[in-house]
């Protein structure tokens, strides 16, 4: 009778154990198929800026400065791979293109163009899939980490060397906390 208990105790230790190696591969496949799914957004949005850089040259030619950040900028992003290394590059793009269009906006005539109108929707669109495709895939990161440093699943994840992921996180965390100034002079 003593070695049925013994044994019904290594079989439910052996399918616990299989349980939790099988739920954090699992949650690490589903973190790379949510950067999967944030990388596709982004290849998009790289595909349309040359289209805008383009659209605004035909107005305003003598503003090669800014062409040509926007697309060392653009440049400097594809070449990312790592959320943080993503991030960092992305912010650097996203205020490029803020330059770029406030360019565009010296410029009545092509802000009335339909096509520069049709891209600037559609870069709208791409940035809310992004931001969407973004909070998944750091829900879906801090639901890994949380069970790789949760007991007892942090052992299985240890034996097996599951590391925690990173988060991408656009825009600068300290700057967001700072208190923002307003001034009525």
């Amino acid at each position: 009778m003593g070695s049925y208990i013994v044994l019904v105790v290594i079989v439910v230790l052996i399918l616990a154990f299989a349980g939790i190696y099988n739920k954090l591969v699992r949650l690490k496949n589903t973190v790379k198929s949510s950067w999967s799914d944030i990388d596709v957004q982004l290849k998009k949005r790289y595909d349309l800026v040359p289209n805008l850089v383009e659209t605004v040259k035909g107005y305003a030619a003598h503003e090669k400065s800014v062409f040509q950040k926007v697309t060392e900028a653009r440049s400097f992003a594809m070449q990312s791979s790592s959320p943080a290394d993503k991030a960092k590059a992305e912010n650097i793009l996203g205020e490029t293109l803020k330059s770029l269009f406030a360019v565009a906006e010296a410029y009545p005539e092509l802000k009335a163009n339909a096509n520069f109108m049709q891209l600037q929707t559609q870069l709208q669109e791409l940035e809310n899939n992004i931001e969407y495709a973004r909070r998944y895939y750091n829900a879906v990161v801090r639901d890994y980490n949380i069970t790789i440093e949760s007991v007892p699943s942090n052992i299985v994840a240890s034996m097996f060397k599951f590391k925690q992921e990173e988060f991408f996180e656009l825009g600068e965390p300290e700057a967001e906390r700072k208190p923002v100034k307003v001034s009525f002079q």
